[in-house]
């Protein structure tokens, strides 16, 4: 075989829990950085969190001081569930939606990066979290959790 050969094989032989504990924990913390800078302490948002809402990430139907709180606590709460690995794809579909969110209606111009987190985001909702997860482990994950009875 020839050497790219060898490595395409090596590489599909990692195992899914490795790439989408990988993904959770990287686009988590894309989201979860960011909500770190909306807040002063464990969850107070900052004056400034306000003024960013009202006025660049002005939403249409949802009032700034709203919006505000919701995606302060959902870049806290969904990049979580996503490290636990607890209802991991709910998680994941929340960030997708935000994705879409700030897509549509704040950086229309920003596609590639939102593209990108989207990217990363599909695998965790297509697969689920993978058997390093809490999903797993307490059974959520019905299809990956119990395996088949042996005869």
């Amino acid at each position: 075989m020839n050497p790219y050969a060898v490595l395409a094989v090596l590489l599909s032989r990692l195992p899914d829990w490795l790439w989408l504990l990988v993904c959770r924990l990287g686009i988590g913390a894309i989201f979860f950085l960011s909500g770190r800078t909306k807040v002063d302490g464990l969850l107070t948002l900052k004056d400034s969190t306000y003024t960013l809402f009202e006025y660049e990430y002005a939403l249409p139907l949802i009032p700034s001081d709203l919006a505000a709180h919701a995606a302060t606590y959902a870049e806290h709460g969904f990049p979580l569930l996503l490290a636990l690995g607890l209802f991991t794809r709910l998680g994941a579909v929340g960030l997708l939606g935000m994705t879409a969110t700030i897509q549509f209606f704040v950086y229309p111009d920003a596609w590639p990066t939102h593209l990108s987190w989207a990217a990363i985001l599909l695998p965790i909702i297509a697969r689920g979290p993978g058997s390093v997860s809490l999903d797993y482990l307490l059974g959520l994950e019905r299809g990956r959790a119990i395996a088949p009875a042996t005869a």
